[in-house]
């Protein structure tokens, strides 16, 4: 065998172990660069709505294996969600005896995607279990029954009067696999919190 055979076949066998696929390798974001989504999810053509509760894309096992490897931060995470959330909602039985001026319909939710008040969709953690923890997260809704800027049902004539629909923020815990280091973040959503009724001057 000659030695320049043998340099060609060297070069070749380093080239082999060397040369990243380029289907499959990716640059690694240097630390603490977070991408910003514009990815809109294939479950948001399937609605008007600001959120899916149903995805057939829903990443379950990439969600699964970042919460085992995070276990410890991300439970820490989420007991602290819940905590605030708890307190933001104390008094709502309060609300009981009120009237309500327009039609409205009230639902609880677990969103698997939304869009955040920054205008960009998130993978929200729902349904998803790690080392014994569901992560859950429930939102209450409520959403007009009646066109919004008709006049009030229950509100006289006499009265100009129209409904309006009222939004909540809501908080919840969100996976975002671009970034490398802790891909779970607490971001707010802005969702439909109650039907109201603006009453103004009286009229003859």
């Amino acid at each position: 065998m000659s030695i320049k055979f043998m340099v060609i076949a060297s070069f070749m066998v380093i080239g082999i172990f060397c040369d990243p696929e380029p289907s499959t390798y990716k640059v690694p974001l240097p630390y603490g660069v977070q991408l910003k989504y514009v990815e809109i999810p294939h479950c948001a053509k399937n609605t008007t709505k600001s959120w899916c509760l149903e995805d057939n894309e829903y990443p379950q096992h990439e969600v699964q294996h970042a919460l085992d490897h995070h276990y410890q931060a991300v439970v820490n995470f989420y007991k602290d969600k819940l905590a605030i959330t708890e307190k933001s909602v104390d008094g709502l039985d309060k609300l009981n005896d009120e009237v309500y001026l327009c039609p409205s319909s009230t639902n609880y939710i677990r969103p698997l995607r939304a869009i955040n008040v920054g205008g960009n969709w998130r993978t929200i953690i729902n349904n998803v279990e790690s080392y014994g923890v569901k992560y859950t997260q429930t939102a209450r809704i409520e959403e007009c029954e009646v066109v919004v800027g008709n006049t009030c049902p229950l509100v006289p004539s006499c009265y100009e009067s129209k409904c309006v629909q009222k939004n909540i923020f809501r908080r919840f815990l969100v996976y975002n696999p671009q970034d490398y280091t802790f891909p779970f973040a607490i971001e707010k959503f802005k969702l439909p919190g109650s039907c109201g009724c603006v009453v103004g001057a009286f009229r003859l």
